[in-house]
């Protein structure tokens, strides 16, 4: 009889739906046509984050951001943001009716770094010149911080579920890549085309090329991991297929970070002492400041343009006297010294650089590609950015995350034995690296792409940090 009258229920409610989507679409409302699905994913959320964490995870590389699909101007990645948001809504309540989330992981080092970032930014977005772009900038990195950080060390306890982490990226990836690549031929390889091939599922050839040479380390664990010789071969081609990728991506930045990479995966190789770094770097900036002024005079003389001639392409990183890509990213620069000289403590506010710079600029170091509005992206830097946004304290706390994640990413690694999960940590560590080396020269934590893989190798650190303190089990590949 209950059953009787719960099935009663369920196709009474189903039929108001029905009329109820009717009349809306009468009037041509179609957001209750969504209803079904917020259902669904909420009682799936209600059982399991899993699942949720999977799908948006698979779905990130192919997220489309609909200002650049010209719907109303409307700055979201979809379907990824607006899950991201549902799943930080579900968390939040959650922690306030069942606080059970592992006071280990929230009293770890990095985490309470991140925290504390997270904090600095809330109240520089009180102080911010325009409130509300920054507390949608606080609302969208807790959404990257809740899934991909959170959420992800809580699945990363079984080790075992960071290889499908992985492949749950690489595997998206891998299309837009060959998407990429495709529409790349019809234009016959040329440098220009490279800045847009890659559009919908990337802005530009930058942000597509960081995220690229971050999984590439990764992919070369894998083909280390796997016995089989179909998984060694499957490897194999995803290394070649995202290595071309790369190359083609014409990435100066990304080319760069993957050569900074190499050189930090021979340290951890040859276990080169990290004081002997220290004084190595202190000894070049020495050389580097005593010979500042004919390096400068060096640079002025390379007047070599960005070009599909892979040499040519080489020698123009360091052309800053007429690439207006060279030149225009150290406009930037500027703008965002000249930006926090003016407000040093609490700064102009998160997320507000693109729309508060074109003030600062100079007219001499102004290119064919600046404008006076101030609305063609940001500063070209995850460092000198937050100084303009969110004071000093905004940079250096975003740098004690990433000081704090090497330091315990070593710590790791060196006390893992020789195998799998010490190959693991390394691929981490020196992918990571790529993104850090490429943020002297871009920032794209503003999105779901980089997001996922930044924070979610913090992720991986950390749960290695605390939950694998033990004796390491051999892991068998297959």
């Amino acid at each position: 009889m209950t059953q009787n009258l719960e099935t009663r229920w369920i196709w009474l409610l189903l039929i108001l739906y029905i009329a109820a989507n009717s009349v809306f679409i009468y009037f041509e409302q179609f957001w209750f046509n969504l209803i079904p699905a917020v259902v669904i994913l909420t009682l799936t959320a209600l059982v399991s984050f899993e699942k949720i964490f999977w799908f948006i995870i698979f779905c990130t590389p192919l997220s489309l951001n609909l200002e650049n699909l010209e719907l109303g101007g409307i700055g979201m990645f979809v379907p990824t943001e607006p899950l991201l948001f549902f799943v930080m809504l579900l968390f939040i309540i959650r922690l306030f009716h069942q606080f059970d989330y592992d006071k280990k992981v929230l009293l770890h080092p990095i985490t309470l770094a991140i925290i504390f970032n997270l904090i600095w930014l809330i109240i520089t977005s009180l102080t911010s010149a325009r409130p509300i772009v920054s507390f949608k900038f606080v609302v969208a990195r807790m959404w990257f911080l809740v899934t991909f950080y959170f959420i992800a060390i809580q699945i990363f306890k079984e080790k075992d579920k960071i290889r499908p982490f992985l492949w749950l990226y690489i595997i998206p990836l891998t299309m837009v890549i060959i998407y990429t690549v495709t529409n790349h031929y019809f234009h016959d390889f040329d440098d220009k085309p490279a800045h847009f091939v890659m559009q919908p599922f990337f802005k530009d050839h930058t942000s597509y090329g960081a995220i690229l040479v971050m999984y590439l380390p990764v992919l070369v664990y894998l083909l280390y991991f796997y016995q089989k010789p179909s998984m060694k071969f499957y490897s194999t081609i995803l290394l070649v297929i995202f290595l071309i990728g790369v190359i083609f991506s014409y990435t100066r930045a990304a080319w760069l970070s993957l050569a900074a990479s190499i050189a930090l995966w021979a340290v951890y190789k040859l276990k080169i002492r990290f004081s002997y770094i220290l004084g190595l770097v202190f000894v070049l900036g020495i050389m580097l400041a005593a010979s500042w002024s004919q390096i400068m005079i060096s640079l002025e003389k390379n007047r070599t343009e960005s070009s599909s001639d892979f040499s040519k392409h080489i020698r123009s990183m360091s052309n800053v006297s007429s690439d207006a890509s060279n030149l225009e990213r150290i406009n930037r620069w500027e703008c965002a010294i000249k930006m926090f000289k003016e407000k040093p403590v609490f700064g102009w506010g998160p997320g507000t650089y693109m729309f508060e710079y074109a003030p600062f600029q100079h007219s001499k170091s102004m290119t064919i590609i600046s404008t006076n509005l101030g609305t063609r992206g940001n500063a070209h830097s995850e460092y000198i950015g937050p100084l303009a946004e969110s004071g000093v304290l905004g940079s250096i706390s975003f740098i004690l995350i990433i000081g704090m994640f090497f330091y315990y990413g070593s710590r790791v690694y060196h006390r893992l034995p020789t195998g799998q999960d010490k190959a693991l940590i390394l691929s981490i560590i020196v992918g990571f690296s790529t993104y850090v080396s490429h943020g002297f020269l871009n920032n794209y934590l503003d999105t779901d792409k980089a997001s996922a893989p930044f924070w979610g190798f913090i992720a991986i650190v950390v749960a290695y940090d605390v939950y694998q303190k033990g004796s390491v089990k051999k892991v068998h590949a297959q």
